[in-house]
């Protein structure tokens, strides 16, 4: 059986929560209490990881665990507490009172020098970096634009065709080969990594499950919708500077061909599909739904929010 259809290992716990959802799933050990999940640390390593592997049984799964649990009662109860958890923190700490176009206007606002990851790799940042830094995202671009598609049949009109206009070109236009998590897994391969799904789960830090999960959380729930597209369109708004800063980061070490690629192939193609989001996708949405211009910001700020936490997380490790 192939790698795809058998998925990764089940990952290390990192406290109480996922050590009872990660024994559920290997041995039908007993859950955790739902309402344990109101005493963890919403942006935690033990928290961030339960829910992020009761996604995962959305994606690919992991070797050895059943199919049917993708669906489980039980799990899904403990799921929808850490859930809850998790949004409530979200939507105390990213709040924004501005309509969707000042706030969308304020992503284009590219400063001349920045203090971000991507600038610090640019200008500083050595292969081990650039390693940790794919490990990291790896979480997210292995998988890249899957969480996004499940909006599509939430969408309509306008909407809906700017959004799969997007998608099909995240998943190669019809080539296999230009699939953007298999050009990230060339990315990998260049700079020493195993390409493998999933499998450096163990050394994602906690922002980033979070921010992973945040597209997760966003996509399944179809209240949650305009929060998704909010979300898709900070991600593409902001992708294409910051990606020429990480190409020239990867020639500047000499990382490879295919890492360059990775990052110069963003810099074109998000550089159109922020047009597209801005006009279609988000325009679109609130011709038909204006009532969801508050989930639209919300998508934005939580997205916000979640990557200046793993930024900061980031250069802390590297700092020291």
């Amino acid at each position: 059986m192939s790698r795809h259809r058998t998925g990764p290992s089940l990952p290390r716990p990192r406290g109480e929560l996922s050590a009872r959802v990660i024994g559920y799933l290997r041995d039908a050990s007993a859950l955790p209490d739902p309402g344990r999940a109101w005493d963890a640390e919403p942006y935690g390593d033990d928290l961030q990881l339960a829910l992020y592997v009761c996604y995962e049984l959305h994606y690919r799964g992991f070797t050895g665990v059943r199919p049917e649990l993708e669906w489980d009662p039980p799990l899904l109860a403990v799921r929808a507490a850490l859930e809850d958890r998790f949004l409530a923190a979200l939507r105390h700490d990213a709040t924004a009172s501005a309509p969707p176009e000042e706030v969308l206007e304020d992503l284009l606002v590219e400063p001349v020098r920045g203090t971000g990851v991507s600038w610090f790799l640019q200008d500083r940042g050595e292969l081990r970096h650039l390693r940790d830094y794919a490990r990291q995202r790896s979480l997210y671009h292995l998988k890249e634009a899957d969480p996004h598609a499940w909006v599509l049949p939430r969408l309509a009109g306008r909407a809906k065709a700017g959004m799969a206009a997007i998608e099909y070109d995240e998943f190669g236009a019809g080539r296999a080969d230009r699939i953007h998590a298999r050009l990230f897994a060339g990315l990998m391969a260049d700079l020493g990594l195993d390409p493998a799904y999933g499998r450096y789960l163990d050394e994602g830090c906690a922002p980033m499950l979070a921010l992973v999960n945040l597209m997760s959380l966003f996509g399944l729930h179809r209240r949650l919708r305009g929060a998704l597209v909010g979300h898709f369109a900070a991600v593409e708004i902001t992708s294409s500077p910051a990606s020429r800063r990480l190409a020239h980061a990867m020639k500047r070490t000499g990382a490879g061909a295919a890492a360059e690629f990775f990052y110069t192939e963003h810099v074109e193609a998000d550089a159109v599909h922020e047009q597209v989001v801005r006009r279609e996708v988000i325009g679109g949405l609130l011709d038909d739904e204006p009532g969801l211009a508050a989930d639209v910001v919300f998508g934005i700020t939580a997205t916000g929010c979640l990557e200046d936490r793993l930024g900061e997380r980031l250069l802390a490790d590297w700092g020291a």
